[in-house]
């Protein structure tokens, strides 16, 4: 009431004041009482209050809420799930604070806010879906309009919410409690009886002892006596209860319905499937040897940046691999960067996240940034730009198992090849011995608009030649 006084600038109404500070005096009494008391003088001081707010006028400082809406974001992106939020209401944000985390069906984006404020409001939960161009949040922020609700109004909700709340705290405390005796209490605990369902016909609502004994039907001599335990073991056959199942329905959002949107597009590209097995004995040599050196430097080399370089300097040899049709089917694109895409399983589902400029990197910078891309796919923190702009894929499916597969051209490339499980079998060398050899199955497909099967088994032995012989990447590096 402080605040009111202070607000209440004309003299001639502090004795008015007075009186509303003697009523809400009144009123934290009367809190105390039982709650026919609060209803009793709560409609007193209503009226009272409402004689009171025709004489006290004043202005107060306006607070204007701002709906916060999701911007456009680009590339094309109508809609976004909701995958964490960084504030609930109540939260007080400056500008450039981050208010949640979306994902997208290309990549997850943080939001952040443009006001200073507090947070009024949160329009969507966590995986719901956002549209662009709706509101996000509701933020209350300093605004110059005056005449806002009085507080009389606020004196007035707020006794009756205390009213409210004091009735409902009077009947969550008489709600199962029953008036009765220790001796009819034990009589129930006996017979397992709940109280509730007795009913009372004493005074008050009291339980009485006659009232349980007419509702178990049985006399008082039966009340004290216990039933004899059977001698006999009773054997209990347990029935295997059925279990229902039923189906579950999952909107198609994020990386999933980015996947359904492109394999749809895919399937309209007549597929053309080539495969091979390639020894790779010495690559797994060598591999081993650098591998000691590269953890010294604080890389992990694993096959996969040979494997992407290699590609890469076949692509040299070969670039209607590394280009696209345009949308009439009338031109080919050839794309002047080498941008790998590699394949990978995270826990948003499978995502193609793009290594760019292939051709102008050493394997240990491929190394380097193919291990940054796993740690960010790990943590879901994989953006737009990570994910865009590839112009051929590799898949590796021998993480998981398998050998050969049939891979799916993502558009608008024109060639993508899976690899297999390395695997230690028996061979033929040059002499015809049988020896042990490291084989890796690779499969490959392409756009068969575009390249015949000619062209994609000369790519592949091209880059059998360089992992067969890996010394070879020296000579082309």
């Amino acid at each position: 009431m402080a605040l009111l006084i202070n607000k209440c600038i004309n003299v001639k109404n502090l004795s008015r004041c007075h009186k509303v500070c003697l009523t809400n005096r009144i009123l934290r009494q009367c809190t105390r009482t039982n709650s026919g008391v609060i209803l009793d003088k709560t409609k007193n001081n209503l009226h009272n209050i409402e004689d009171l707010k025709r004489q006290i006028h004043y202005t107060n400082v306006a607070l204007k809420s701002v709906a916060f809406k999701l911007s456009d974001i680009g590339e094309g992106i109508r809609e976004v799930v909701i995958k964490e939020w960084f504030v609930k209401v109540g939260d007080k944000v400056q500008q450039f604070d981050n208010i949640c985390e979306v994902q997208s069906d290309k990549a997850s984006v943080t939001i952040t806010s443009r006001y200073d404020g507090v947070v009024t409001r949160l329009y969507h939960e966590v995986d719901q879906t956002a549209l662009v161009g709706q509101p996000l949040v509701d933020i209350e922020v300093e605004g110059t309009e005056e005449e806002v609700s009085s507080t009389s109004t606020k004196v007035e909700e707020s006794i009756k919410s205390d009213v409210a709340a004091s009735s409902l705290v009077d009947n969550s405390n008489t709600k199962g409690k029953v008036l009765t005796t220790p001796a009819v209490r034990r009589i129930a605990s006996q017979f397992q009886v709940n109280l509730n369902s007795v009913p009372a016909t004493g005074r008050n609502g009291r339980l009485l002892k006659e009232d349980i004994l007419a509702y178990l039907n049985i006399t008082s001599d039966k009340s004290n006596e216990v039933p004899d335990l059977p001698n006999e073991p009773v054997i209990e056959v347990k029935s295997k209860p059925e279990i229902i199942l039923e189906d579950k329905v999952v909107p198609v959002t994020g990386f999933t319905k980015a996947m359904v949107k492109s394999m749809t597009e895919a399937m309209k590209i007549p597929h053309f499937g080539f495969s091979d097995e390639y020894n790779v004995t010495k690559l797994v040599e060598m591999r081993e040897t650098l591998k000691q050196i590269t953890l010294k430097r604080g890389v992990k080399l694993t096959y996969m940046p040979i494997i992407v370089k290699a590609a890469s300097l076949s692509l040299l040899k070969h670039p209607i691999l590394n280009s696209s049709l345009d949308s009439s089917c009338e031109n080919i694109i050839y794309k002047a960067s080498h941008n790998i895409g590699v394949a990978m399983d995270t826990p948003n589902g499978l995502v193609v996240p793009v290594i760019k400029n292939v051709q102008n990197k050493t394997v240990l910078e491929i190394a380097k940034e193919l291990n940054l891309i796993q740690e960010k796919g790990a943590k879901g923190q994989l953006g737009l730009s990570d994910l865009s702009g590839g112009t051929f894929t590799i898949s590796n499916i021998g993480n998981v198992g398998g050998t050969y597969t049939k891979p799916v051209i993502l558009p608008t490339q024109v060639s993508i090849g899976a690899l297999g499980k390395i695997q230690k079998l028996p061979r033929y060398d040059e002499e015809g011995n049988v020896k042990p050899a490291h084989i890796l199955t690779v499969s490959w497909s392409s756009d068969h608009r575009v390249i015949d099967g000619v062209t994609i088994a000369r790519f592949s032995n091209d880059l059998k030649s360089y992992l067969e012989n890996p010394y070879l990447l020296l000579l082309d590096l």
